[in-house]
């Protein structure tokens, strides 16, 4: 039965940034719920760390145990909610989720862990962002199955261990850098996803348009794939946002042209460009020459802060190869000024003269 989002239209319509960034915010989570994969087997892409959790999950069943801590690591909207929650599914366990920033203090971490049952999956997403004293907790949880909690303060303060039942920690964090050593180490599992291929994003946007009621063809599911940055969030946004334009301006079928009209509409290119990712390279190319220029300078000259191109742009741009980082500043490449359409500036050579690059 197809899932109807009418509710959700007004909240998603709002920003075109949001077509092509990775992270999901407010009403969209509740749209990628009734779309995510229930096992393991209906999970596309990434081989790899399903075969190799699929065989954690295996030997945890035969021994009768909670599996090794699990954690995730990847850029946002590669599935790594989607694998913790299909950990606890597997195991038929109960899903307990939080984030690192909403533990701030011990106490708060404590309190979760003190209503756990045998055998739950614990899912804590962004948990590089949890404060330190919790983290220093979490240490003893995962080795231990026991914490020890602070009562009173100064010479006063006892300390009163409490035993946790065994449990699975599933950890997902974007940054895995981050990460102190000690904590990094008690995971008995480490996942890392890889951006997706064309070929598993049009899978996904096939199953995701059979879910959502969407006639499609297979020459719309490939370019909304092709223009997705490697991200299944991408694609499903763009794909939903390709049925409102199908339904009202075209007779409600998913053709190469209805997507690529849609597609052209909320300014995503042929690359999965977007209207910021463009405005700062053809800054870079045109008023800087291609640079190097500052972040901070670049970000007044587009117009954004400096966070937004920083976080949002400068990723996917250096991913493509269009964009350089250097001690300098921010350089745009050969392949940057030809996505323009433009020749790049004369480079001197040893001896003074110039070369055409």
């Amino acid at each position: 039965m197809p899932f109807h989002e009418d509710e959700l239209e007004a909240a998603e319509s709002g920003h075109l940034r949001s077509l092509t960034a990775a992270e999901a915010e407010g009403d969209e989570r509740a749209v990628e719920a009734a779309l995510r994969p229930k096992t393991l087997d209906e999970v596309v892409g990434q081989a790899r760390v399903r075969a190799q959790l699929g065989l954690v999950l295996e030997a945890a069943r035969q021994r009768g145990r909670a599996p090794d801590h699990v954690l995730l690591s990847g850029p946002p909207g590669l599935g790594k909610t989607t694998l913790a929650m299909i950990i606890a599914a597997e195991m038929a366990t109960p899903l307990r989720l939080t984030s690192g920033p909403a533990i701030t203090h011990a106490g708060d971490l404590a309190a979760i862990l003190s209503g756990m049952n045998e055998g739950d999956v614990l899912f804590v997403d962004e948990i590089h962002r949890m404060s330190r004293p919790a983290e220093e907790m979490l240490y003893m949880a995962m080795e231990d199955f026991r914490v020890d909690v602070v009562i009173g303060k100064g010479p006063g303060a006892t300390a009163i261990p409490l035993e946790i039942p065994p449990f699975t920690l599933v950890g997902a964090t974007t940054r895995a850098g981050l990460l102190p050593g000690p904590l990094r180490d008690r995971f008995g599992f480490t996942g890392h996803l890889e951006f997706y291929e064309p070929h598993e994003l049009d899978l996904i946007v096939h199953r995701s348009a059979g879910l959502l009621g969407v006639e499609l063809r297979a020459e719309g599911a490939a370019e909304i794939a092709s223009r997705s940055r490697g991200t299944p969030r991408i694609a499903n946004r763009l794909l939903r946002r390709v049925r409102d334009y199908a339904q009202v301006r075209a007779d409600g079928v998913v053709t190469l042209g209805v997507a690529e009209a849609a597609l052209d509409l909320y300014e995503v290119d042929q690359l999965g460009l977007d209207r910021l990712d463009r405005a700062v390279i053809d800054v870079l190319c045109r008023r800087f020459g291609g640079g190097p220029v500052g972040v901070s300078t670049l970000a007044v000259a587009v117009g954004e802060e400096r966070e937004t191109v920083e976080e949002v742009a400068e990723p996917f741009l250096v991913r493509l190869g269009f964009l350089a980082r250097t001690p300098r500043g921010r350089i745009a490449t050969p392949a940057a000024w030809a996505h323009l359409g433009l020749a790049p500036p004369a480079l001197p050579t040893v001896d003074g003269t110039l070369f055409e690059d």
